[in-house]
């Protein structure tokens, strides 16, 4: 199992991986095994992170068998916290 410290990086991982590759298009979402494979998440770990990140209403998850991710979005509320990151990095 994850450490504390591995999980917040997972989640946020995630959060980026979606961002970047939806551009923060609500519409458009990643395939859990995209996510899984591009960051080197152990499925367990993937599975416990969206469900941690759908719980902040940050993320929707379409479920498969065996409790694995198949396509996650970001929700409005996961777009506006990416902008706000962005904003406070960018000045």
């Amino acid at each position: 199992m994850a450490s504390l410290t591995e999980r917040k990086a997972y989640r946020e991982k995630i959060m980026q991986a979606l961002y970047e590759a939806t551009e923060g298009n609500r519409l458009l979402g990643v395939t859990g095994a995209k996510l899984a494979q591009d960051l080197a998440i152990p499925a367990e770990d993937l599975a416990a992170a969206c469900t941690y990140l759908v719980g902040e209403d940050l993320i929707t998850v379409d479920w498969a068998a065996g409790n694995m991710p198949a396509m996650v979005t970001l929700t409005h509320q996961g777009i506006r916290r990416m902008e706000a990151e962005e904003e406070d990095e960018h000045g």
